[in-house]
Protein backbone atom coordinates (compact mmCIF):
# COMPACT_ATOMS: atom_id res chain seq x y z
CA UNK A 1 0.00 0.00 0.00
CA UNK A 2 3.21 2.12 0.55
CA UNK A 3 4.35 1.70 -3.13
CA UNK A 4 1.04 2.88 -4.50
CA UNK A 5 0.91 5.90 -2.13
CA UNK A 6 4.24 6.35 -3.09
CA UNK A 7 3.70 5.86 -6.68
CA UNK A 8 0.58 8.15 -6.39
CA UNK A 9 2.48 10.91 -5.03
CA UNK A 10 5.24 11.17 -7.41
CA UNK A 11 2.93 10.82 -10.13
CA UNK A 12 0.88 14.21 -8.20
CA UNK A 13 4.32 15.84 -7.82
CA UNK A 14 5.37 15.68 -11.85
CA UNK A 15 1.93 16.75 -12.84
CA UNK A 16 2.09 20.06 -10.67
CA UNK A 17 5.65 20.29 -11.86
CA UNK A 18 4.85 19.89 -15.09
CA UNK A 19 1.43 22.02 -14.91
CA UNK A 20 3.76 24.61 -12.86
CA UNK A 21 6.27 24.94 -16.01
CA UNK A 22 3.55 25.05 -18.32
CA UNK A 23 1.87 27.73 -16.72
CA UNK A 24 5.37 29.43 -16.34
CA UNK A 25 6.20 28.73 -20.25
CA UNK A 26 2.90 29.99 -21.30
CA UNK A 27 3.35 33.35 -18.66
CA UNK A 28 6.90 34.01 -21.03
CA UNK A 29 4.93 33.51 -23.90
CA UNK A 30 2.44 35.95 -23.48
CA UNK A 31 5.13 38.45 -22.06
CA UNK A 32 7.19 38.07 -25.22
CA UNK A 33 4.01 38.62 -27.58
CA UNK A 34 3.41 41.65 -25.69
CA UNK A 35 6.68 43.44 -26.55
CA UNK A 36 6.79 41.88 -30.22
CA UNK A 37 3.76 43.70 -30.06
CA UNK A 38 4.72 46.71 -28.85
CA UNK A 39 7.93 46.86 -31.08
CA UNK A 40 5.87 46.36 -34.02
CA UNK A 41 2.94 49.14 -33.50
CA UNK A 42 6.22 51.54 -32.94
CA UNK A 43 7.31 50.75 -36.10
CA UNK A 44 4.38 50.83 -37.76
CA UNK A 45 3.60 54.08 -36.44
CA UNK A 46 7.55 55.41 -37.37
CA UNK A 47 6.42 54.35 -41.01
CA UNK A 48 3.28 55.95 -41.17
CA UNK A 49 5.00 58.75 -39.86
CA UNK A 50 7.68 58.69 -42.98
CA UNK A 51 4.85 57.91 -45.57
CA UNK A 52 2.92 61.05 -44.18
CA UNK A 53 6.28 62.88 -44.71
CA UNK A 54 7.11 61.78 -48.40
CA UNK A 55 3.17 62.53 -49.50
CA UNK A 56 3.47 65.96 -48.51
CA UNK A 57 7.21 65.84 -50.50
CA UNK A 58 5.38 64.60 -52.97
CA UNK A 59 2.70 67.36 -53.05
CA UNK A 60 5.43 70.19 -53.56
CA UNK A 61 7.26 68.27 -55.94
CA UNK A 62 4.22 68.08 -57.89
CA UNK A 63 3.39 72.09 -57.56
CA UNK A 64 6.84 73.08 -58.37
CA UNK A 65 6.92 70.57 -61.41
CA UNK A 66 3.59 72.46 -62.78
CA UNK A 67 5.27 75.86 -61.79
CA UNK A 68 8.52 75.17 -63.46
CA UNK A 69 6.50 73.34 -66.80
CA UNK A 70 3.53 76.10 -66.73
CA UNK A 71 3.63 77.62 -70.53
CA UNK A 72 3.73 81.19 -69.26
CA UNK A 73 6.74 80.65 -67.41
CA UNK A 74 8.46 78.04 -70.25
CA UNK A 75 7.36 81.49 -72.73
CA UNK A 76 8.93 83.92 -70.45
CA UNK A 77 12.42 82.14 -70.14
CA UNK A 78 12.88 81.29 -73.66
CA UNK A 79 11.99 84.93 -74.36
CA UNK A 80 14.39 86.44 -71.48
CA UNK A 81 17.43 83.61 -72.10
CA UNK A 82 17.16 82.53 -75.73
CA UNK A 83 15.74 85.98 -77.54
CA UNK A 84 12.60 83.07 -78.79
CA UNK A 85 9.72 85.13 -79.62
CA UNK A 86 6.34 83.84 -81.68
CA UNK A 87 6.64 84.08 -85.10
CA UNK A 88 4.76 86.48 -87.25
CA UNK A 89 2.46 84.96 -90.27
CA UNK A 90 4.38 86.42 -92.72
CA UNK A 91 8.08 84.55 -91.17
CA UNK A 92 5.93 80.88 -91.04
CA UNK A 93 7.76 78.77 -93.70
CA UNK A 94 5.83 75.50 -94.73
CA UNK A 95 7.91 73.13 -95.97
CA UNK A 96 6.46 69.76 -98.12
CA UNK A 97 7.99 66.61 -98.26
Amino acid sequence: MADRNDKRMVRDVLTLTVTAALALLTAVAVIYSVYVSRQMVTELQSLQRAREQAQVQWGQLLLEKSTWGSYTRVEQTSRARLGMYLPTVQEIVVVEP
